[in-house]
């Protein structure tokens, strides 16, 4: 995979919802798609993203082929302590993106 974009507030107040954006590259290939001598191009799409905070899951889903490429995935969070966030992408290949960013409530 590659990169991965991620908006999310540097600060936060106690109590406060925020909303976290991501958007991460891919192509998202269905396996239903031929290529240019017929054959099925295998499926490849991200089947898996989870977001952490501090190792404590607090968001995650389960994608499927009719997702489009370079899935954009927003949620919010009721922003309660400070933390190190993790973003996690798996792709069918295995393969996964992971980035973190800091999160600090006042």
């Amino acid at each position: 995979m590659a990169r991965a974009l991620i908006n999310i507030p540097a600060k936060a107040a106690k109590g406060q919802i925020i909303e976290i954006k991501t958007l991460v590259s891919h192509p998202m290939e269905t396996g239903f798609r031929p290529d240019n001598q017929g054959k099925l191009i295998p499926r490849d799409i991200i089947n898996r993203f989870e977001c952490e905070i501090d190792g404590e899951r607090i968001f995650a889903a389960d994608l499927y082929p009719a997702m489009s490429a370079n899935p954009f995935l927003t949620f919010t969070l009721l922003a309660e302590r400070s933390g190190e966030v993790t973003f996690r992408w798996k792709d069918d290949r295995g393969e996964i993106t992971e980035e973190k960013r800091k999160l600090v409530v006042e």
